[in-house]
């Protein structure tokens, strides 16, 4: 500040006073050239450098610096050379003699001279670009890694997010299918990375080569595909921004949810109520710009996409299906059949032909095996000596009516009771369970035994009439003889009690 000081005092005198330069140096007591400096600038300029410093040591080894620096441009960013490492390599391979500190500052510049400068983008209106991103969230009590599809609408800044077990090709699908629900259209078109679930391959002039159901996709909703460089994100920096609002906001504390399901339910929630906020250069709030985005969507189609992964599937001897590393049951009868898998975010779908032969809740764990019971139920009424050890009704949670069942079918027929209990449990191939459960527990508590007994039963349940079991086909029940009553037999018996 002093110094500052004397550069005015020094120039009024000069330029204002009128003495001279020699008087100025005299009274101000400084050499006659920090006069005539202090007259060419105002204030003072700083140290300036007439030639760049001399590096005798690095000089030599510039070119291999620069030329390490380029080829790290083609590595993966966390495998290339440190500024250590660089001064390392000169001095054990090339006998550099000078200092780490030397080598770090013509990194630090060069690499300041290389970082990527951006032209600020204009959004239009009905445009979008999508990502996927990962967090953590307790769901079901179980805390675990989750994968959220969000969508933005680059012109209002509205955004859209929904979470899934897995980055899958069907989760990809159900999440454009939500957020053209959820924004009422679909935008003119949407900017992507080089995600894998649309690019199938990136070609020599740099075309995208979709995947299936990309294609299938963009041929339903009628959106034009944009897409980024490889491995430059900030091409979509609208959602890359998004991304990390959801994680630092929506998800932060750790989400608790009882279900996947009620998770998208609060996520959306958000979604909505950001709808409200009025980001910093903006005058009017995201819904006020989201109308614009609006007025510019296509309109939805008239049936919703059917979002899912389809993949052709062999049935196995064992009668399982294998889709994404998880064996899924089929009834016997297709064994060793050609099938249709088509995998949704929360279920597999299995199809013959035409035909739906087989709906199980999805699984994410790898080599699971997921039953049916009653898929194997007509095989086991053939091979009952697999009964005890069948894994398909390993866990299978029955009322405990059945156990009792069974124990008194196999205490009155042997292997021929396994066999009726087997034939009691097919009848849930056609009744609902807890049908077939109330026909069991009328049966043991009529003592009637017997398959035919219970299926009697269940359908005078559903018919909704009085059960009439012909009690002959029972023999080991107690049989009861009632005559026909006399009038003759009624009169003796008033004469016998008379006083």
């Amino acid at each position: 500040m002093k110094l500052v000081e004397l550069y005015g005092r020094v120039r009024y005198a000069v330029r204002i006073e009128g003495i001279s330069r020699r008087e100025a140096a005299r009274r101000f007591g400084i050499d006659p050239r920090t006069v005539a400096k202090m007259l060419a600038f105002s204030v003072p300029p700083g140290y300036r450098r007439s030639h760049p410093p001399a590096r005798p040591k690095l000089d030599a080894c510039v070119g291999i610096i620069d030329r390490i620096l380029e080829e790290d441009e083609a590595r993966p960013a966390k495998q290339r050379h440190t500024s250590k490492r660089i001064f390392e390599r000169l001095r054990d391979e090339y006998g550099f003699g000078g200092g780490l500190t030397i080598v770090k500052d013509y990194v630090l510049a060069q690499r300041q001279r290389q970082r990527e400068v951006f032209v600020p983008l204009r959004h239009d209106p009905g445009h979008a670009q999508a990502d996927f991103g990962e967090a953590v969230a307790v769901i079901g009590g179980v805390e675990r890694k989750i994968h959220f599809f969000a969508m933005d609408l680059p012109h209002s800044d509205a955004g859209f997010v929904q979470a899934y077990p897995a980055e899958t090709t069907e989760a990809f699908c159900a999440g454009h299918a939500a957020a053209f629900a959820f924004f009422g259209g679909v935008p003119q078109s949407i900017l992507y990375d080089n995600t894998k679930l649309a690019v199938a391959r990136i070609l020599g002039d740099g075309r995208r080569q979709r995947t299936r159901v990309f294609s299938e996709l963009q041929s339903h909703y009628l959106f034009a595909d944009r897409f980024g460089r490889p491995g430059k994100g900030n091409d979509k920096g609208k959602v890359e921004g998004l991304v990390g609002l959801i994680r630092r906001n929506y998800l932060v504390p750790l989400p608790h949810a009882v279900s996947f399901d009620a998770l998208n339910e609060q996520l959306l929630v958000n979604c909505r109520s950001r709808l409200g906020d009025r980001l910093r250069g903006q005058t009017e709030t995201i819904g006020a710009r989201l109308a614009r985005d609006q007025a510019c969507l296509h309109a939805l189609p008239s049936t919703p996409y059917d979002a899912c992964d389809k993949q052709p599937g062999r049935v196995s001897s064992l009668s399982l299906v294998r889709y994404r590393s998880t064996d899924y049951s089929v009834p016997t009868a297709y064994g060793h059949r050609e099938v249709l898998i088509r995998g949704y975010v929360d279920s597999v779908v299995i199809s013959c032909g035409a035909e739906v032969i087989a709906r199980h809740g999805r699984s994410y764990e790898r080599e699971d095996f997921v039953f049916d019971p009653l898929h194997y139920l007509a095989l086991l009424e053939r091979k009952i000596g697999a009964l005890d050890q069948a894994a398909p009704l390993a866990g299978w949670s029955l009322p405990d009516e059945f156990t009792t069942l069974r124990r008194l079918l196999e205490a009155r027929m042997g292997r021929q009771g396994k066999r009726e209990f087997v034939q009691v449990l097919r009848l849930m191939e056609v009744f609902s369970a807890e049908d077939v459960a109330a026909g069991v527990r009328a049966a043991i508590e009529r003592g009637a035994i017997g398959f035919d007994a219970v299926k009697h039963l269940v359908l005078c349940r559903i018919e909704r009439r009085p059960p009439r079991l012909d009690m002959t086909v029972y023999p080991y029940l107690p049989q009861a003889s009632v005559a026909v009553t006399s009038a003759r037999s009624y009169l003796d018996l008033l004469a016998a009690t008379a006083p």
